[in-house]
């Protein structure tokens, strides 16, 4: 495949950074506090929402898994897609009319237009990186086309968190929309172009449903991956969502301060994939996924007891450094656990698998919650007084620093077991050829 095929599919990183993040950040914000949704119904509309997103990813992978036309089985999704993905993105932010009046009418519109938001964006971003391992079969190619698809969706969180307040504070909120709805459907559309599919797997018979759960169950490597994926996950939420607490109240950083850092930690990832690449080129995933965690770990020391910002200012470069190659890892890592996958069932699931996987790295996000909720409560915090109370600054450290070390340290012990590698990987890698040439897919 050529270079600018493989700029063009990693676009879509992208695009699905750009819509997630301004809509994570910024939705709640408009509609409650300018739009005026009384907030108990933006939490039933949210929590609407969560239900729906937990289950949408690991039901369109199925589907897309079990889907045959002449187009392929990925494709058309994504195709069918764009244009609905665009249009609810843009409908977002035009709800045309406030609560003031109309709460009932507005709380109504808004669960519709999140759902539908998020299932064209489900359809679209499941489908998509589902064609990574069936597009990119060997190491080199993997590691070369998501370090650029990474690169990417680093900046459309950095453009997804820094544009949208200079667009609606100097053009409106409905400009927010009319301008980041078509980038992001062109973006797809690119990588649309950009993707290729093997027509050999739209053909073959898939497993049945309770099947195919008892073999994804039965994929040992897989769980191992998930969970210390889950660990790692909560690990780096947990970091990013107490950082601007920690900045504020223990290290008593100015707002520009806690932008400038943020800022540095997403530079340092971009500027560290390449890094990894060649780490991970050179001694394989898990010897790779092991150092990532390993500095993440030393790079939270100093949040437990550093009280200036030069030690923190090593610490988040550091951080930033580790998130780069757990960024790189995750979908190579979870591509060769579908190629084991297909060695035993002789079946090509990769939506099955990213749907899954998708699914339990929401659970991180439950994780988050209770973790802030137990800590906020027991320690003292009051949002109406600056000065908190030492045992909410102790609660702070333990947020940012202790819990995510704990979770590092179990994700880094599951990596003792995962077994795909060394020669067992080239000896899976081989049987994959193997079965490859057999079904005339090579």
């Amino acid at each position: 495949m050529s270079f600018a095929r493989k700029l063009a599919y990693s676009l879509g990183a992208f695009a699905a950074a750009l819509a997630y993040q301004s809509f994570a950040i910024y939705l709640i914000f408009f509609y409650v506090d300018v739009m005026k949704l009384p907030p108990y119904l933006a939490a039933i509309a949210m929590l609407i929402f969560g239900i729906w997103n937990a289950v949408n990813d690991p039901l369109f992978g199925y589907l897309s898994d079990h889907t045959r036309t002449r187009w392929g089985r990925r494709k058309p999704y994504i195709a069918l897609g764009l244009l609905p993905l665009g249009l609810t993105y843009y409908l977002l932010w035009v709800p045309g009319f406030s609560a003031l009046n109309q709460a009932s009418q507005l709380f109504v519109y808004f669960i519709l237009v999140i759902c539908l938001f998020d299932t064209f964006y489900s359809l679209i971003a499941i489908n998509l990186v589902a064609l990574y391992p069936e597009m990119f079969t060997n190491l080199k190619e993997r590691a070369e086309v998501n370090s650029l698809r990474q690169s990417f969706w680093m900046l459309g969180i950095g453009v997804g968190m820094i544009f949208p307040p200079l667009i609606y504070a100097n053009l409106g909120w409905w400009w927010l929309g009319a301008i980041f709805a078509p980038i992001i459907t062109l973006c797809f559309l690119l990588a649309l172009w950009g993707s290729r599919e093997n027509l050999v797997y739209s053909r073959e018979p898939q497993l049945g449903f309770m099947d195919s759960i008892r073999a994804t169950f039965k994929n040992r490597p897989f769980w191992l991956f998930t969970t210390a994926n889950l660990l790692t996950q909560y690990a780096l939420t947990m970091v990013l969502a107490s950082f601007p607490f920690y900045a504020k109240y223990v290290l008593q950083a100015r707002t520009e301060q806690t932008v400038f850092f943020m800022a540095l930690a997403f530079l340092a990832a971009i500027l560290s994939l390449q890094i990894w690449r060649r780490l991970l080129l050179n001694c394989g995933a898990k010897i790779c996924w092991w150092t990532a965690l390993a500095l993440m770990m030393i790079a939270l020391l100093p949040s437990l007891f550093a009280q200036g910002l030069k030690p923190i200012l090593i610490s988040v470069f550091l951080i930033g450094f580790g998130l780069g190659g757990i960024l790189l890892l995750e979908d190579i890592l979870l591509s060769e656990i579908i190629d084991s996958d297909e060695i035993t069932t002789n079946k090509r699931r990769e939506g099955t698998y990213f749907g899954i996987n998708n699914f339990v790295d929401r659970l991180a996000i439950l994780l988050e919650a209770v973790s802030f909720g137990g800590v906020f409560m027991l320690t003292g915090y009051n949002r109406f007084i600056y000065t908190q109370p030492r045992e909410f600054l102790f609660g702070l450290r333990l947020l940012i620093g202790a819990f995510p070390m704990v979770a590092l340290i179990l994700a880094f012990v599951l990596v003792s077991f995962y077994p795909l590698c060394g020669k067992k990987l080239d000896e899976m890698n081989k049987k994959l050829s193997e079965i490859h040439r057999e079904k005339g897919a090579s």
